[in-house]
Order: C-alpha cells, then sequence, then structure tokens
C-alpha cells in the first residue's frame, strides 16, 4: 500500500500555509529523471518568506512552497536516467528547482540531487540545494562570471573574486566553491561575520557599511587581476559601484533582480537566478554542484556546511511555517533555518 502523501499549500498573500493531502506520484509519472524523496529534512529560503507576503505576477495560488529538501529515495522508475543514478534508500539532498519541497514526499530531478555522506546528517545537508544552485549559477554560468569549475587540488590562480554578502546563503557557498576553483575571494559581510568568512576561504573581509568600503574594496581589487563580482546579497548598487570605480571592467552577477537606476552606465549587471528548467541551464553548473565537486568534497570533508543548519523544531510540515515566521521576522544571520521530522 502506498503511502500517504501531504503538502504545506499557499492559498495567497498575507495568509499561513495549510496541510492539505496531495497526490503521491507514481512511478510512471516520475518518468526518467524523476526521484521519489520521502523528506526527513526541510530548509527555508527568504523567497520562502517572500512568497507568503509580495504578489508577484509569475506566481499562481495556491501552490506549494520550499526549495530545499534531504531525506531518503522512495522510489523510481526501473529502467530510468535516475535508476542509473539512485536506488530505493539512498540518503539524498537537493534542490527542487521550483516550489514544491513543503511535502511529505518530493518528486525531484536526478540532476539536483546528490548523496549524503554517511557522517553528514539530514539537518546539515539540506542547507545546500537553493543557494548553490543560485552561487554556481553566478559563478559558472556561461552567459555570467564563466569561472573554472572548481576540483579537488586546484592550485591557486592568482585572480581575485569580490563576493557581496559573503555571509549570506549564497555567498557561503560561492567563497568555498571560488576557493576550490583557485580564486582568491574577497569578501563584504558585517564585521562580526568576518571570522566566519573567512573560516570558509575568504582572504580578506570588509564591512559593507563602512562610509569608504567602496574605495577599499577598489584598491584591493586593483592590486592584481579581479575575474568579476557576485552580489549574493545586499545591494545591487554598492556592487555596480565598486566595478564602476574599478579600474578593470568588473561583470556584476547578481542574486537579486536588477533596477536600472542600480547600474552606472559602462557597468554590466544581470540577473541570474531567472530560469527553472531542471536540466538547462542548471545542467551546465552541475560539475560544481550536484554531480561533481559538492559530494566529492563533501566526502572529504574539504567543504564546510554553510551557512550551519538552526534547527527550529521537529514537528514536520506542521512545523514549517512557525520557521517561515521566524525567517521573515528578518533577524537570521549566518544561520539557515531548518525543520527536521521527528
Amino acid at each position: 500500500m502506498a503511502p500517504a502523501n501531504r503538502a504545506l499549500w499557499q492559498d495567497g498573500i498575507g495568509v499561513s500555509g495549510v496541510i492539505r493531502d496531495q497526490p503521491l506520484p507514481t512511478t510512471d509519472e516520475l518518468g526518467d529523471r524523476k526521484v521519489l524523496v520521502k523528506v526527513q529534512a526541510w530548509a527555508m529560503n527568504p523567497c520562502d518568506g517572500m512568497l507568503q507576503t509580495t504578489p508577484l505576477p509569475f506566481v499562481k495560488f495556491p501552490v506549494i512552497l520550499g526549495q530545499d529538501i534531504a531525506g531518503t529515495v522512495e522510489a523510481v522508475a526501473p529502467g530510468s536516467t535516475a535508476a542509473k543514478k539512485f536506488k530505493v534508500g539512498d540518503r539524498v539532498f537537493g534542490f527542487t528547482a521550483g516550489n514544491n519541497g513543503f511535502q511529505d514526499y518530493v518528486p525531484v530531478d536526478c540532476g539536483l540531487i546528490a548523496k549524503i555522506p554517511n557522517d553528514i546528517p539530514y539537518r546539515d545537508a539540506v542547507v545546500f540545494g537553493l543557494c548553490i544552485t543560485t552561487s554556481s549559477f553566478s559563478l559558472f554560468g556561461k552567459d555570467f562570471l564563466k569561472l573554472d569549475f572548481p576540483k579537488l587540488g586546484t592550485l591557486k590562480t592568482g585572480k581575485t573574486l569580490l563576493v557581496w554578502g559573503a555571509s549570506s546563503a549564497a555567498g557561503s557557498n560561492a567563497i568555498q566553491m571560488a576557493t576550490g576553483a583557485g580564486y582568491d575571494v574577497i569578501a563584504t559581510c558585517s564585521p562580526s561575520n568576518f571570522d566566519y568568512v573567512k573560516s570558509l576561504g575568504a582572504v580578506k573581509a570588509f564591512d559593507y557599511k563602512s562610509p569608504t568600503v567602496t574605495e577599499d574594496v577598489v584598491a584591493e581589487l586593483d592590486k592584481g587581476e579581479c575575474v568579476g563580482i557576485y552580489m549574493a546579497a545586499g545591494s545591487n548598487a554598492a556592487a555596480c559601484k565598486v566595478a564602476a570605480a574599478s579600474k578593470q571592467k568588473l561583470f556584476v552577477a547578481s542574486s537579486n533582480p536588477v533596477s536600472p537606476t542600480d547600474v552606472p552606465e559602462g557597468v554590466e549587471c544581470k540577473f541570474t537566478f531567472g530560469a527553472v528548467d531542471p536540466v538547462e541551464p542548471f545542467g551546465e553548473t552541475t560539475p560544481a554542484t550536484f554531480g561533481g565537486f559538492l559530494p566529492e568534497a563533501l566526502a572529504k570533508g574539504v567543504y564546510k556546511v554553510a551557512p550551519p543548519p538552526q534547527v527550529v523544531n521537529k514537528k514536520g510540515l506542521e512545523g514549517v511555517q512557525e520557521a517561515l515566521d521566524i525567517l521573515k521576522s528578518g533577524k537570521v544571520s549566518a544561520k539557515k533555518l531548518v525543520v527536521e521530522r521527528e
């Protein structure tokens, strides 16, 4: 007998999510690439909270929110592409490539999940999904910074990358991936997070609120060759100001939508997280994430769980709304809120 499934539905703006029954996909419905995951931990992302409070033209309600999941493989279609990579019982983590993660059982594209090393619990592995997908697309995507992929044992290139908002979830992973690709990361964040970003590999950190931050960062970048700027969190205008002041032509890849008023003449700044297709364009960056460097580096113990999880509760789906409410309070820094199944 197939297990029952439930989902946390968002019925509109300004209301809490509601748990309702949700059909469980059959193996035929999983098709060639989907894996059905029984979720053991969910992580919260700012976009999940935003979609509860902010009307967006491309969002049609009701919708199931949630991007980051970790759990065990419950089903996979025999003979499928997914079955060549995963089997029932595998411990996995991943990214749902859209909204549908807040379910007991979630179908996920096999290219956007990876096996969890035995020594890493679900609550740790679940932090990676959306943030590493976002940052990898910005760093390595062919239409963005186009950096070399990270590999174990890569030598230093002698080139720098600026990560603005480096203590954020996306920034934390951008530091580690760029460092793994041989780049020296210059970071901006709050002074309270300087030690944190340096522990992830940043070689220098600057206070993003300093009145001289533009001049200070530009002076550092212009000591050598900078490969660009990744605006992981914060102000596009601030990152673009650095690009405009540098003697180098610095492309800005941003995790936030870009307003023309933020971009000075002569600076190119592009929003990198606008597509959700599970194969393309995310597929072009899987050598840095689920299909290569990330699981290898985790298994070797050279990639840190970042940002570290803060477990809100172990209530399963019943605890997700509590976590979202904490997230929306704006009091979470250098942590990722996680809900576990009891």
